[in-house]
């Protein structure tokens, strides 16, 4: 399991993450939602070990991979070189599971084009692949789907879907409307806080018609509530949010 347990991140006077404590694991598709600034981005970095905690504890498993917002490859190599260098130094567990990954991502046509040639699209894609070279027990990745056509975006989905059965999938976003299906627990943050930890099936969504419209009231709630503009942080969000913000938010 990935534990954090009342960990704080501070840049001088800045709070990025306050006193969080999270439980990771047990082969659940698990998205970390939050608007820009919220601090997901800083809970990653802390896990995969890119920064060190103010305060609190972290518990992180060796079999970690990663996917970053801005894709990390060797961009003078092919996909294939970038490939064939990761695998050496990350360990792969055969070239079968190496193909399943390429064929997977639709990278096929892409394997002999030197990496820095390569559009937005397939840049996220070969950062993907490296993520899942060897197989790992905890996959955690940052906005997976930007770049990304609608295609890929399904595909991928379906194949994390099932990827999370035998491991864990831990996608940090924004736009959680984009995998609502595949969701099997929900973490919230704002403003450095975890405001939300829950299985979906466990939410009263109080009329809202999905996750998304759910969680852009919540967030909207707790804005209000920091803002002295009324409202109750602790209170689930009413309908009246959802009718607001329901036709914005897959946009925000």
């Amino acid at each position: 399991m990935i534990e954090l347990d009342g960990v704080r991140k501070e840049y001088g006077d800045v709070v990025a993450v306050r006193d969080v404590s999270l439980s990771v694991g047990g082969g659940q598709f698990h998205c970390l939602v939050g608007p820009n600034g919220s601090g997901k981005t800083t809970v990653f970095r802390l896990l995969l070990g890119l920064a060190r905690p103010t305060a609190g504890t972290l518990s992180v498993p060796d079999a970690v991979g990663c996917g970053f917002q801005r894709p990390n490859f060797y961009p003078d190599l092919t996909v294939r070189e970038n490939l064939t260098v990761f695998a050496s130094l990350v360990g792969s567990p055969g070239r079968e599971w190496r193909e399943t990954v390429v064929d997977e991502l639709r990278l096929r046509r892409a394997m002999d084009r030197p990496a820095h040639d390569l559009s937005g699209g397939f840049a996220r894609k070969l950062d993907l692949a490296l993520a899942l070279l060897k197989r790992p027990d905890y996959l955690l990745l940052d906005e997976p789907l930007a770049a990304l056509d609608d295609v890929s975006k399904e595909r991928l989905l379906d194949f994390l879907s099932a990827y999370a059965g035998d491991a864990t999938v831990l996608v940090s976003t924004h736009h959680v409307g984009d995998f609502e299906p595949y969701t099997d627990r929900l973490t919230v943050m704002h403003e450095g806080r975890v405001v939300l930890d829950a299985r979906p099936e466990e939410l009263d969504l109080d009329g809202h018609d999905s996750l998304q419209a759910y969680y852009v009231a919540l967030v909207r709630q707790h804005e209000r509530a920091a803002g002295g503009a009324g409202g109750t942080a602790g209170q689930q969000p009413g309908r009246s949010d959802a009718d607001r913000d329901t036709g914005s938010s897959r946009h925000e």
